[in-house]
C-alpha cells in the first residue's frame, strides 16, 4: 500500500455511531493521522448544515480543508464555507424524475440550505430530520420547486417498493442521472457522472494527492464509486454486502466500535512508525 497522505471518510454508520457521535478515541486517532500529514476529508450524502457539527466536532473549521456534501455535488471548504464546486440536476431531467416518482405514488425531497423540502409528510422523512437536524418544510406546489433547480432528489419509501422505481428511472433517463440508494428507503438521483468518487478525484487534485494516496472508508451504495476510485477502499464490516464486496479490505470492527480508528491505525499511523 502505498504512503496514505488524504483520507476520506463517510460519515452515517461509518464515522458516526449509531447514536450519532464520535468516540474520543476516534477523534484522537484522526487528530494523530492529521499530525502525521494526513488531509482528512468528509464525504456525505448529508447537506452542508447536516455536516457543519461533526466537521466542527473534529476541528475542521480552524484548517483549511474540504467536505464532500450532497453525495458529491458539492465540495466545500471546511474552515471558510465557501463552495469550490457545485453541480445541479438539469431541470428537465429532474421534473422527469419527479414525475415518474410522483406517478408511482412516492414522495420526493431536496435539500436547500438548512431546510429539507418535502413534497409531503412521511415516515421516512420524519426519520431524515431526526437524522440530519434539518428544519423540514412541506411545499405545496413541490414541482415548480424541483424545475427551479437542485443538487438532487431524494426519494423516501419501502424498500421493496423502491426497487421498481429505481427499475423505472434507470430505464427512462438511466443516461441522464447517477442513481443509487443511500440508505435501503432512500433513493438518490443526482446528475449524471456525479458521485462521491468524482467529487474525492476533484478534492485530491486540490490538495495536490495522488490517486494511490488516497484512502476511503464507507458503508453503502453512496460510497461505491468513492471506494473504487480510492487507491485503497474499505468497507465497514456493518456495511452493505455489496460494499464489502468490491472493496479492497473490509474493517474488522463496526461503526459502533472505532472501525474507522483501527483502520487509522493499522494502515495510515503503523505506515508512518
Amino acid at each position: 500500500m502505498k504512503l496514505v497522505r488524504l483520507l476520506a471518510l463517510d460519515l452515517d454508520d461509518t464515522l458516526l455511531r449509531s447514536d450519532l457521535t464520535i468516540s474520543y478515541y476516534t477523534r484522537n486517532a484522526i487528530k494523530r493521522a492529521e499530525a502525521s500529514g494526513v488531509t482528512v476529508v468528509l464525504a456525505s450524502g448529508r447537506a452542508p448544515a447536516a455536516m457543519e457539527q461533526f466537521s466542527r466536532l473534529l476541528g475542521m473549521h480552524k484548517r483549511p480543508g474540504y467536505l464532500i456534501c450532497n453525495n458529491g455535488t458539492v465540495i466545500q471548504e471546511s474552515h471558510t464555507g465557501t463552495i469550490v464546486n457545485e453541480i445541479r440536476l438539469n431541470a428537465d431531467v429532474a421534473l422527469a424524475a419527479y414525475d415518474l416518482a410522483d406517478a408511482e405514488g412516492f414522495p420526493v425531497q431536496i435539500y436547500e440550505d438548512d431546510i429539507m423540502y418535502v413534497s409531503r409528510r412521511n415516515e421516512f422523512t420524519e426519520y431524515d430530520q431526526k437524522l440530519t437536524g434539518l428544519r423540514q418544510v412541506v411545499v405545496e406546489n413541490f414541482r415548480a420547486m424541483v424545475g427551479g433547480g437542485c443538487h438532487k432528489l431524494l426519494i423516501p419509501g419501502d424498500p421493496m417498493l423502491l426497487s421498481h422505481l429505481e427499475s423505472i428511472l434507470r430505464t427512462y433517463l438511466g443516461n441522464d442521472i447517477t442513481l443509487f440508494t443511500s440508505k435501503p428507503y432512500f433513493l438518490e438521483i443526482l446528475p449524471a457522472k456525479t458521485d462521491k468518487g468524482t467529487a474525492l478525484a476533484k478534492t485530491a487534485e486540490l490538495v495536490g494527492v495522488k490517486q494511490e494516496e488516497v484512502l476511503a472508508i464507507g458503508d453503502s451504495m453512496n460510497d461505491e464509486a468513492m471506494i473504487r476510485w480510492a487507491g485503497t477502499g474499505v468497507a465497514m464490516v456493518n456495511g452493505d454486502e455489496r460494499i464489502k464486496n468490491i472493496a479492497d479490505l473490509v474493517t474488522e470492527k463496526t461503526n459502533d466500535d472505532d472501525g474507522v480508528a483501527a483502520v487509522i491505525e493499522k494502515y495510515i499511523l503503523a505506515q508512518r512508525s
